[in-house]
């Protein structure tokens, strides 16, 4: 890949922008230059990368014009304060949040799934949601081998998907429980530590949540077939991070479990934890920090012979977020796909 590439990070000093970072040194990005921007209340502070001490800037107009590629990861209102800026300057724009994902014309891309898609941006390239990255991820090769009729997901989803200000909240409530006090949400809107709620994004006139209506609507255009039928119900868990599913699959006619494993197992990203003998399956600690999603569980449905079901774990700040932005980069990068 060309070493030429400039890029920024638009929502550097947060979870999600802290972990591209991370990935840009761990994966040896191909950089020749790196801007962080922020809002004013982080400009001036400073973020080691590398040797280096590199200043986070405030972002404005000009910020772009000496860019190549933006990660933006500050939300949606900021996506769509500053996409003008970005495309006008030549940049391509992969974007976390949920802002441009349903648009006709932004392509939203895993690159596990549907790299092809990529190709056909604008400027801008939609990250897809943290739970639909990592279910796509475990169940497209099985989909690839005869197509899912209908998916039934519940999702376990960690503080990080709050961001990092939810995890600390986590720790400060569970420890003001331990010492017989009263814990006090201001991040999430009722207590997670020792608890559990649905998930807390508005609710829609279908009654569903709009978390749970991205996963119906983002796995549809991923996967390009939108005749799935999705069922999704999204559950805010005490885990500080990564995200837990439990998905049942309906196929048109039985689909033999061995088979399944076989497929998921020799998938890119993805590992099979599937130790029957000692009920070992994934959890949320053990793909903290892993790039891969962990996916075990796999069983036939005794409820039906044309269902499978299986259970995953996934790393939300990394795969579900941050590592796909950084591959979608890279996928640009070695295909030429830029576009300048």
């Amino acid at each position: 890949m060309s070493n030429n590439i400039r890029v920024a990070i638009l929502g550097a000093t947060g979870a999600v922008g802290t972990e591209i970072i991370n990935l840009l040194i761990e994966r040896n990005f191909p950089l020749s230059g790196l801007k962080l921007l922020a809002s004013s209340r982080s400009a001036g502070k400073t973020i080691q990368f590398k040797d280096q001490s590199l200043t986070i800037e405030e972002v404005t107009e000009n910020s772009f014009d000496d860019v190549d590629i933006v990660l933006a990861s500050a939300g949606g209102s900021t996506s769509k304060k500053w996409v003008r800026a970005i495309v006008d300057a030549g940049a391509v724009m992969i974007d976390n949040s949920s802002a441009f994902r349903m648009d006709d014309n932004v392509p939203l891309v895993v690159p596990e799934i549907n790299p092809h898609d990529a190709q056909k941006h604008q400027g801008i390239i939609a990250n897809p949601n943290c739970t639909t990255i990592l279910m796509g991820v475990a169940i497209y090769p099985l989909h690839l081998m005869q197509p899912i009729k209908r998916i039934i997901v519940s999702t376990y989803q960690s503080a990080s998907g709050a961001g990092a200000r939810a995890m600390e909240e986590v720790k400060t409530q569970a420890q003001a429980i331990l010492d017989g006090d009263t814990p006090k949400p201001e991040i999430l809107p009722y207590p997670l530590a020792f608890n559990l709620f649905p998930h807390n994004s508005p609710i829609l006139d279908n009654h569903y949540c709009e978390e749970e209506m991205k996963m119906v609507n983002e796995t549809r255009k991923i996967f390009g077939d939108k005749d799935i039928r999705i069922s999704a119900t999204c559950i805010r868990v005490p885990v500080l991070r990564a995200h837990s599913e439990a998905i049942n699959l309906e196929f048109e006619q039985p689909f033999a479990v061995d088979k399944a494993k076989k497929a998921i197992s020799e998938a890119e990203g993805v590992t099979v934890v599937d130790d029957w003998a000692n009920n070992y399956f994934p959890m949320p600690i053990d793909a903290t920090g892993k790039d891969d999603v962990l996916v075990g569980r796999i069983r036939q449905d005794i409820s039906s012979s044309n269902n499978i079901e299986l259970w995953l774990c996934g790393d939300q700040i990394r795969k579900g977020a941050a590592l796909n932005a950084v591959q979608i980069a890279e996928l640009l990068i070695e295909k030429n796909w830029l576009g300048k």
